[in-house]
């Protein structure tokens, strides 16, 4: 038998934040979710996403037992900026199990007709720097912190529930060269002799986040903004992804181009890989977990590459040479084993030419998915 529960006691939260570290105990390549988080994101009153959207989650019980979870989002900001009548699904986790997986979206897919939405799409979490993607390729390599992973026969479940790929992001492990690109070089020296951009040499993080954090978000929210489904990010979303990444903001590991004015016109940034620290605490922040991050960030040998943005008036000027530049100075300087991408776009091929000056390896897709619900 089995029961779909509204997630609202505390005890329902619990169970479906600890879910996962269920279902994917012992399984290396899988990455936990910092639990803290997690919990925070289902209280309605301390998550920051809100009033931007609503939601509800739910848990699926088989037998009495928790055997899977959904967690359904109308994003009011979203379907304004693109004139759409959506529903998002995300954190969908299940058992093997299609009666499981099709109790749980009718239940999502209830939920956003009785709001008069007619299509729901998925995963895709609360903004562009939450959780997207259903992986389906690249099963044998370790998730990014920031990156998702799942059971391959997820996709037949999702699919056998009537959704279709909307369209798909695409990964990659970028290998260190033994030296500077001429080609990055060049181009980068023109377009600095052309605008006067430069990039910016700041080595106190406390001056340059008060000095340029605004600017950095501002340029985030315009060069993502043709991007399917991104959204502006809100003042306390910012405030709080701040306290989230000044811990293991390093700036040598982060590359900013300003103009004559110092302003801001792009920028691109990694963060040490915090896969296997994240794992060994799975998830809980414990005092020996901490640490062990902490170390993770200080001696990383892996970079994760967490975004790249370029302003809108600024982009096919070669702006990406100057960050392509440090990049391949930064790797070969410190001996990386490699950088990772996260999400791009099959369809931002701006982005997708840029990893063409490196050597590197497309191995891990993500699927976004849609239903229409007419």
């Amino acid at each position: 038998m089995i029961e779909i529960r509204k997630v609202e006691s505390s005890k329902d939260k619990r169970a479906f934040v600890d879910f996962p570290t269920k279902l994917y105990d012992g399984v290396k390549n899988y990455v936990h979710a910092l639990r803290g988080d997690e919990l925070k994101l289902l209280d309605k009153k301390k998550n920051s996403n809100v009033p931007d959207c609503d939601f509800d989650a739910f848990i699926a019980l088989k037998d009495g037992k928790v055997a899977g979870r959904i967690l359904a989002i109308e994003h009011y900001l979203s379907n304004k900026k693109w004139n759409q009548n959506c529903a998002r699904f995300t954190r969908f986790d299940c058992i093997n199990d299609l009666e499981v997986a099709k109790a749980l979206f009718n239940e999502a897919e209830k939920w956003a007709k009785e709001r008069g939405l007619s299509r729901i799409e998925g995963p895709i979490g609360f903004n562009d720097l939450d959780k997207e993607g259903l992986l389906i390729e690249g099963f044998d390599e370790l998730q990014t912190f920031e990156g998702t992973y799942n059971y391959p026969y997820y996709q037949q479940l999702v699919e056998a529930c009537g959704y279709e790929k909307e369209v798909d992001w695409l990964e990659f492990k970028i290998y260190p060269a033994s030296k500077i690109d001429e080609r990055v070089d060049r181009v980068a020296n023109l377009v600095q002799k052309k605008y006067g951009f430069e990039v910016l040499k700041i080595k106190s993080k406390r001056k340059f986040l008060k000095q340029y954090a605004e600017q950095i978000f501002e340029c985030i929210d315009d060069s993502y903004s043709k991007l399917i489904g991104t959204i502006p990010l809100n003042d306390k979303l910012k405030k709080e992804l701040l306290s989230q990444f000044k811990l293991f903001l390093n700036l040598k590991f982060f590359v900013t181009v300003v103009d004559k004015n110092k302003n801001v016109i792009a920028f691109g940034f990694a963060l040490p890989s915090l896969s296997q620290a994240v794992n060994g605490c799975k998830g809980r922040l414990t005092l020996k977990g901490i640490i062990n991050i902490l170390k993770a960030a200080k001696h990383p040998k892996i970079l994760d590459f967490a975004l790249i943005g370029v302003k809108q008036e600024h982009q096919n000027k070669g702006v990406n040479a100057f960050i392509m530049r440090e990049l391949m100075k930064l790797m070969i300087d410190n001996n990386f084993e490699y950088f990772e991408t996260n999400h791009s776009l099959e369809t931002n091929l701006k982005v997708l030419q840029q990893w063409k000056m490196f050597d590197h390896k497309q191995h891990k897709r993500d699927r976004l998915y849609v239903k229409n619900l007419d």
